[in-house]
């Protein structure tokens, strides 16, 4: 039967194999964070399409990091050239050579981190992306599903790249249930990506504590305080943070 409740329990299987299968990785990239944010870089999230929310969840948040960017197609019109019209293609996520473009305009620098978010792990975007952070000495951490990865063309692919991968537990398409004439609906990625993402936040956390370091967090703009807290923090990383539309 499709209902709500037939997507809860699928929900709640993806979210309780994530806690329990993906605890390891999700603990390496913690340490790889870490590590990243205190030689002083920052963590550079990197998403497309609907992966492109898992990213802005590491970046601006109340209760998140500070030194987190996202980079993001936008930012060939925010920070470039192009004109708006020129990304308002959802195909353009497969075109090679964008991902150079977004980096050459990106405030990045050799102690940063990647975290890249691609459910299939396979367009062009997004694989460009991890394999030119790889090519310049950076780690890289990817949040997607193996069992969509497996099924692509022999590589590279997103998780055949990245130094540690965290499987979000998405099946092959994305979405849960299946209806009777093969179409599936109701998708599960940006959910446990989420999830993912903030397991992440706690572990980088949890390092800074053990190290007796006070962690760079947000506190909600909505809190007395908020603003003046997040602008002082803000101030240490300059144009490196570029909050845009988080």
């Amino acid at each position: 039967m499709i209902d709500q409740d037939a997507y809860a329990q699928a929900a709640r299987s993806a979210v309780e194999r994530l806690v329990t299968k993906e605890r390891a990785a999700i603990g390496r990239a913690g340490e790889v964070v870490f590590e990243a944010l205190r030689a002083g870089g920052v963590l550079q999230a990197f998403g497309t399409g609907h992966s492109r929310s898992v990213a802005l969840e590491l970046v601006g948040r109340a209760g998140g990091l500070v030194p987190a960017n996202q980079l993001g197609i936008r930012d060939v019109a925010y920070y470039g050239d192009a004109v708006p019209a020129d990304i308002l293609d959802p195909k353009i996520e497969r075109e090679p050579g964008l991902a150079a473009r977004i980096w050459a305009l990106a405030p990045i620098r050799p102690e940063d981190v990647f975290v890249v978010i691609s459910n299939s792990g396979g367009n062009a975007a997004i694989v460009e992306m991890a394999r030119l952070a790889v090519d310049n000495g950076h780690q890289v951490i990817a949040i997607t599903s193996r069992a969509h990865t497996s099924r692509l063309p022999a590589g590279p692919r997103l998780a055949d790249l990245a130094h540690v991968v965290i499987d979000n537990g998405a099946p092959y398409g994305d979405a849960a249930l299946p209806l009777p004439d093969g179409t599936t609906i109701c998708p599960i990625s940006n959910l446990t990506g989420v999830m993912a993402a903030q397991m992440l936040v706690a572990e980088v956390v949890g390092h800074h504590l053990a190290a007796g370091i006070v962690p760079p967090i947000f506190r909600s703009a909505n809190t007395p305080g908020g603003d003046e807290h997040n602008a002082a923090l803000l101030e240490r990383y300059g144009p490196r943070v570029r909050l845009g539309d988080a």
